[in-house]
Parts: structure tokens; sequence; C-alpha cells
């Protein structure tokens, strides 16, 4: 009997050591098949940014800014150069200075700079302290059988035997880097601060300090329009500083003719351009009788301006122009009427940064608006369930084939199972979440926000807390939990052990998830594969011989933040549960940092400035990650039967509390309003160098509806240069 006890658990442990064994396996194929993909597609970068052919995708910022003499891109002369890959794109990135971001790009663009300069440096010491002490501890202080249970298990803090004084040294290692991370928040968010404040006056010409946007205008008792009752009260409250308005109108039959008319002009453009490469004249009745249907809506889009005008179909909103910014900041920031779903006012988003359709929208209605928003997005988080819970299905195979017996074909081919189970599952869990940022930014466009710029942030706020909930909540539950409680109802003494366990339990798949979305993520950012195919598709049919238009687009923060701070909150939480996980993260971000710097640089182009509104919110995902690096500490500890460690975390969460709260008293209002002294000093400034007079002027003119503007559909014709439809 006592031999086949013997040889029982023998057979046991081999198991285990197979399974321990194939669960480092699957994390040495998925890196080394990142690895692979990441210089693979960098190399492919690398050659196709040298052909000229494909400079409207690679250089569309540096040829939409005119500039001729591209880098790594000569447009005259064949070399074999041009046909080996370099990376001097890197070296570039390297030399680019934040003075340069600031200038070229503005304070948005170098906060998400900052947000990676960020995970560069705290990631860094962390691995130093974390790989030089806690990892020998981990790894010498095993518990047994505890051990065999996972691949990465030998590294983290469940191979700590429960009560250890061990565990001191890891809360002194999670204080350390609550400590420092806060260290770090601090001077962050105080030279964002400072940078902010500069970047306002050093933008001292622009309209948006001039004028703020007037919403829930009544009508004027007398004459029953709005525009009149806008120059009586802001005359009459704000003489001293009140200089004009723009009363806005209902223009949405007039946008319609717009449309038509710029699909006219398309039409037009594409006919010339046919007949140029045949050569023949077969298409000019059909060109004129286009340019005929143009010009008679061109009268009637004149015609239906005068009419709006004429027949006053006025929305209660309107930009008003004030002569100063103390003046404007007063009127923005303050209560305008006894009623307050009257007169409301706000600071003016910039003039390219509004969305005009969104400002017909009643301000009443907006709240309804949001709620319907934040129930769609729950539902998509709720949808997202079962895609994600499917993946763990896949990463946990023992439990797999258990449910679907025929997946055991895969053990038949020699290292498919490490695939399967290692890089398989990161791969699909990106792939499916690839599609999130875009449903969430089209939901915020349907939240009614008058500006580009704050539906990017709420859709980045969204696509965030969908992330920490799915992919970090959801996989850590149907990944390791879910296991766990099932094998506790047999044994009911093991439970703390496997609950403690759980959280590192998903360190592996964890790993493979920050390489996946880090070496071919950000390899694949920079390839732009999507945009390569669909240029060499258009270049060879539809638009064959036609003069390639740079592929213009802005920096798509609510697509690329959001899962910059998963990956940050992943390294956070796991800093002194698996600290194996950090040189991981450091890697990421340096990576990130150079992909980006060089897309900032040739490819994206600024289209609005918040003057750093994103770091609050940057701030706020770091803070979550740490509280909630703390409140797993707190549950570790217990679990480990250390519970005056449990309780020594306490103070220190109390402590990340306060902190983060001082931040929002210190910082937080600067970024949301503008005090009276930076406005009062602005325009003594603009009063020294005489400036006061031209800055005014500009805010007068740069807010008038595009409905009302000026057409000009300008167009080379055959026989004439002049524009078909010249500004009225």
């Amino acid at each position: 009997m006592t031999l086949t006890i013997h040889i029982a658990l023998l057979c046991k442990n081999e198991k285990r050591k197979i399974r321990i064994k194939m669960k480092l396996e699957s994390v040495v194929v998925s890196a080394a098949i990142n690895f692979g993909l990441a210089i693979f597609i960098l190399s492919l970068f690398a050659l196709l940014k040298k052909q000229p052919f494909y400079a409207s995708i690679y250089y569309a910022r540096r040829l939409y800014l005119g500039h001729r003499n591209l880098p790594d891109s000569d447009h005259s002369v064949f070399t074999l150069r041009r046909l080996l890959p370099e990376i001097d794109w890197i070296f570039r990135a390297v030399r680019v200075t934040e003075e340069e971001i600031l200038q070229n790009c503005g304070l948005d663009v170098l906060v998400f700079v900052r947000l990676f300069k960020f995970g560069i440096r705290f990631f860094l010491v962390c691995s130093i302290v974390g790989l030089l002490v806690l990892l020998p501890l981990n790894y010498t202080g095993s518990t047994g059988l505890n051990t065999s249970s996972h691949s990465m298990d030998a590294f983290t803090i469940s191979n700590i035997s429960s009560g250890s004084d061990r565990l001191w040294v890891h809360f002194s290692f999670l204080c350390f880097v609550s400590c420092y991370g806060m260290y770090l928040l601090y001077k962050e968010y105080n030279d964002i601060f400072i940078k902010r404040i500069q970047q306002i006056c050093n933008r001292r010409c622009e309209p948006e300090q001039f004028t703020i946007l007037v919403r829930e205008i009544p009508f004027c008792n007398e004459h029953k329009i709005r525009g009149c009752n806008v120059d009586h009260f802001f005359s009459k409250h704000h003489p001293y500083s009140y200089q004009s308005f723009e009363i806005l109108y209902d223009g949405k039959h007039l946008d319609k003719l717009l449309c038509q008319a710029k699909s006219l002009t398309k039409k037009i453009e594409d006919l010339r351009h046919l007949s140029s490469l045949k050569k023949h004249s077969r298409y000019d009745a059909k060109i004129e009788q286009l340019e005929d249907m143009l010009q008679t809506l061109g009268r009637e889009i004149r015609r239906v301006q005068c009419r709006m005008t004429i027949e006053q179909k006025e929305l209660p909103v309107a930009f008003v122009t004030f002569s100063s910014r103390w003046g404007t900041v007063l009127a923005a920031q303050s209560q305008q009427h006894t009623n307050p779903l009257l007169w409301i006012t706000e600071m003016a988003p910039e003039p390219r940064d509004v969305i005009w359709q969104n400002l017909a929208i009643q301000y009443r209605h907006l709240p309804l608006y949001r709620i319907v928003i934040l129930v769609a997005a729950s539902l998509l988080t709720i949808f997202f369930v079962l895609p994600v819970t499917a993946v763990q299905g896949i990463a946990k195979y023992e439990r797999l084939k258990k449910w679907f017996p025929p997946a055991m074909a895969v053990d038949l081919i020699p290292g498919l199972r490490s695939i399967v189970t290692g890089y398989l599952p990161s791969a699909i869990l990106n792939g499916f979440i690839y599609i999130v940022p875009f449903a969430m930014i089209g939901l915020a466009r349907l939240a009614g926000y008058i500006s580009r710029s704050k539906k990017d942030l709420n859709a980045c706020n969204m696509v965030f807390y969908f992330l920490v909930g799915n992919v970090f909540f959801l996989s850590l539950l149907s990944g390791s939990l879910l296991d766990q409680i099932g094998e506790s109802f047999s044994h009911p003494k093991d439970i703390p052990n496997r609950l403690a366990s759980a959280v590192s339990a998903q360190a592996d798949f964890f790993v493979t998830y920050i390489l996946t979305n880090g070496l071919a993520g950000f390899s694949l950012e920079i390839l732009q594969p999507g945009l390569l195919l669909w240029d060499t598709l258009k270049s060879y049919t539809w638009d064959r011989g036609k003069k390639k238009c740079p592929y213009v687009y802005s920096l798509p923060y609510y697509r690329i933040v959001p899962f910059v701070a998963l990956c940050m909150l992943i390294g956070i939480v796991y800093a002194v549960v698996s600290p194996l996980i950090l040189p991981f993260l450091v890697g990421y971000f340096l990576l990130g940092y150079a992909v980006f710097i060089n897309q900032i640089e040739d490819v994206y182009i600024t289209t609005y400035e918040t003057c750093g509104l994103y770091w609050p919110y940057i701030h706020h995902y770091i803070i979550v990650a740490i509280i909630l690096m703390q409140v797993t500490m707190i549950g570790l500890f217990g679990l480990k039967a250390k519970p005056s460690a449990s309780f020594s975390v306490i103070p220190l969460m109390v402590i990340t509390i306060l902190f983060n709260e001082y931040c929002k008293i210190r910082f937080l209002p600067t970024f949301n309003q503008v005090s009276v002294q930076d406005a009062k000093n602005n325009d003594d400034l603009d009063k020294k160098d005489r400036l006061e007079e031209e800055n005014v002027r500009k805010a007068l003119d740069a807010y008038s509806p595009p409905c009302l503007r000026p057409l000009d559909l300008g167009m080379e014709g055959t026989s004439s240069t002049k524009p078909f439809l010249s500004p009225t």
C-alpha cells in the first residue's frame, strides 16, 4: 500500500512538472513569436519608409506642412541603399527634445509623450529593485507543492510560506512602489501645470481666449428673436468688455446642399482625370452637364443662406466676443441669470475644434444623451464578456480538454500546444478589443459634445474602464479564480492558499498580453498595414495616375492612451506580486516611445490643442492602478496569514487617496478654468506688445457658422482657372 501511494505521488509530481514546463514553454513561444513578428514588421517599415511611393503614408505630416526635404527618402536618385532597412528613425526619436515637440505639436502631444517617459522611469527603477531584492526572495521561499501550480509561481509571492516574515519585504516594496509613483505623479503634474500656463500665454493670439459660448438664450420679448437679446444682455451686464456676438442658425437643409455640391465637385474631378488619362473627349458632355448642375446648386445655396438670415432661423446658441481676456474669463466662469438653465456660459473651444452640428442639441437634453451612451457602453462591455471568457478557455488547456475533447488533437503536433496556449489567447484578445476604441468614439459622437477634444476625452475614459473591466478583471476571474473556487469545494482547508495564488496565476497570461500589445501592436502602428493596402489598391485602380495626397490624421488619443494606461495598471498591480513582469514593461514603454515619436514627427497632425487637459485623466488612471495594487496586497497578506501586514497597508492607501485629493485641489482647477490673474497678465502683455486690437479683430471673424461662410468649391477647369462657385 505504501509503495502504491509513493508511486501515485511520484506520478502526480511528474504531471505537475510537465504542466510547469508547458506553461514556461508557452511564455517562451509567445515571446519568440512576438519578437520575430516585431523584427519583421519593423524591418519592412524601415524599407518602405525609404520608398518615395509611400511618402504620402509615412511622411504625411511633413508633406501636409509643405516640407520638401524628407529624411530617408530620395525622390530623384535610385540607389541600393534604398533597398536596405535602417534604424535612423530610432536615433531621430532619441534626439527629439521636449521643447521641439511643444513648439511643433503642442502641449497635448507632449503630455502623450510624457506618459511613455513616466512609464520608462517608473518601471525601470521598480525593475532594478524588484529583480535585485524581491525576485531572489520569492525564488528561495519555496512552499513545496504550491510552487508546482503555475509556471511563474516560483518567482511570485505565492512561493512565500504563509506567515513568513519575508512578507514584510514585500510590504516595504509595496510602500516603495506607491511612494515612488506618487512622487513621479506630483512632479509630472506640477511640471505640466506650469507648462499649461506658459502655453496659454504663448497662444495669446488664439481667438478662443476672447470668446465664450452661450447656450439657452431666451427670445427677446419685444422682437421675438434671440440675436438682439444677446446684444442687449451683454451690453447691460458686461459693458466694459463686451465686443460682439455671432448667433448660430439651423442649417440642416443647407448642410445637405453643401454635401451635394462637394459630391458633384468630386465627380467632375474624377471625370477630368479619366479624360486626361484616355485622351479623348467623350467625357466632355458629361463634365459640362455636371458643371451646369454645380452652378445651379451654388445659386440655390446662396439663396438659402440669404433666406436663413432674413427668416431668422436662429438657435439658442451664440459665440460672444470680448475685448479682453479678463472680461471673457469673468463672463465664462460666472452664473449669468437667476435661472441657472438660462444664459449658460463656458469658454469657447478652438474654432477648428468645434462640432457645429452638436450645438443644435438643446442643453436640457444633454443628460439624456449621456445616460443613453452610458447604457450603450455598459451593454458593449457585457457583450465582450463572451469572447474574453472564450480566450481564457483557450489559455487553460487542461480545462479546455474537459469541455471540448477534440482539442486533444493539438497534442499530436509538437510545439502546437505552446502556440495555442501561449501566443494565441493574447493575439485573439487583442484582435477582439481592437474594435472597441472605434465603437466608443462612435458612441461619444452621439453624446452631444460641442468639441472634438471633449469627445475624445470621453471616449478615452470609456475605453479605459472597458479595458479594466474586461481585459484585467474578467481575465483574472475567468482565468484563475473560477478554477480555484471549483477546486476549493473539495479541499476547503486550501482556500486561503488557492486564493492567495489566484492573482499570480495569471501572471504568465499578462506577460504574453503585454508582449503582444507592445511588440506586435506598436510595430503594426508604425507600419500602418491597413492604410498601406488601401493606398496600393487605390493607386493601381480608380486613382491611377493621380497626384497622391498625404493621408493626414490626428493623433488618436482615445485609441492609444487607454491601452498604454491598462498595461501600466497591469505592471503596477503585479509589481509586488510578480516582479518578473517589470522588465517587460520597460521594453514596452521604450518601444512605444520610439514608435510614437516617429509618428508624431512624420505622420500625425495636431487638430486641436487643449493645453494639457489629458494629464488629469492620465493621473487618475495611474492613481486607480496604485490603489488597486494596494487593495490586492491587503487581500494577499491576509490570505498569507500576515494580518499585521494587511492592516499596515490601510494607512498607505489612505495616504494615496489624500495625495490624489490634494492634487485635485492644487492642480485640477487650473486645468478646468483660467484664473483671472493669468487672464489679466496676458492682457497686459498684449498692451505692451500692442497686439490687443489685432487679437480681438481675429476673434471677431473666427466663429462664423460653416453654413454662412462664403462658398468656395474651387477647381481647376480645362478652359479656366476660376472656381465654379466664387465667394460672395
